[in-house]
């Protein structure tokens, strides 16, 4: 008898060995670790899906989002801000913050945008191509330079002659949007994803040149992320199919 009750004992114990070292999943459960994305305002979209995704594919992970524009994201980072990942609108702001030592990981490309016209509904000043934006009556606005949709805009002037004078320059794409939908400005220069996720808010018109510059998305695992291997997993994360679906769902291309 006494050895059936060692031999129960031992068996109890090694079943008690195999449970994961993980919080069960219920709502009363706190999250075991929280990653924090820093990432253009463009992919507010699709990373939202993607965080909630990640977060049920991750058992115990929550996923805190800052979404701006990528040159005050990198100058966020640069002031301290934590983060463990950076997803960029562009080569140049990632380029950037690896040149200011904050990026700990190996970048990797995961999408692609194109722009386009975004008009309020029903399109009030009838803009059918780019050279009508240059109309000195036409309301645009436009992203800063140093915004990855700025420098974009600045390239597809320049490969088709057509001078823009914007009523003003904004720091993130979702501001041009806003102005757009606010029914600020006649036009704005948004991405393709924006223009989709936007809806009914605003009309879009394609323009033929915009396949001529296109926008590569990188994302790295920030310098002394709290949790380097997470961070690094999020990055490989978003080039699984899983992620990749939702990319194409709103609009990106793949890289």
């Amino acid at each position: 008898m006494k050895r059936l009750a060692l031999i129960v004992a031992a068996l109890l114990t090694l079943a008690g060995c195999s449970q994961p070292d993980v919080p069960e999943r219920d709502s009363d459960s706190a999250p075991q670790k929280t990653l924090t994305v820093f990432a253009a305002a463009s992919l507010q979209g699709a990373f939202t899906e993607i965080g909630k995704r990640f977060e049920d594919d991750t058992h115990g992970v929550k996923v805190k989002f800052n979404f701006a524009g990528s040159a005050d994201l990198v100058a966020q980072i640069e002031q301290g801000a934590p983060a463990d990942v950076f997803a960029s609108a562009d080569a140049a702001n990632m380029t950037k913050a690896m040149d200011a030592d904050l990026i700990g990981g190996q970048a990797q490309d995961f999408a692609t945008n194109t722009l386009e016209i975004a008009t309020p509904p029903g399109n009030p000043a009838d803009i059918e191509s780019l050279k009508d934006l240059s109309d000195p009556d036409v309301k645009v606005v436009l992203c800063a330079s140093q915004v990855p949709c700025g420098a974009a805009a600045a390239k597809v002037e320049k490969v088709t002659g057509v001078d823009i004078k914007p009523v003003s320059e904004e720091q993130s794409v979702t501001d041009v949007l806003g102005k757009v939908i606010s029914g600020e400005a006649d036009a704005g220069l948004v991405y393709v994803t924006d223009v989709k996720a936007a809806g009914s808010k605003v009309h879009g018109v394609p323009f033929r040149d915009a396949g001529r510059v296109v926008n590569t998305y990188p994302v790295a695992a920030v310098r002394h992320a709290k949790d380097e291997s997470l961070a690094a997993y999020f990055v490989d994360y978003l080039a699984r199919p899983d992620a990749q679906s939702v990319l194409a769902a709103f609009g990106f291309g793949k890289p």
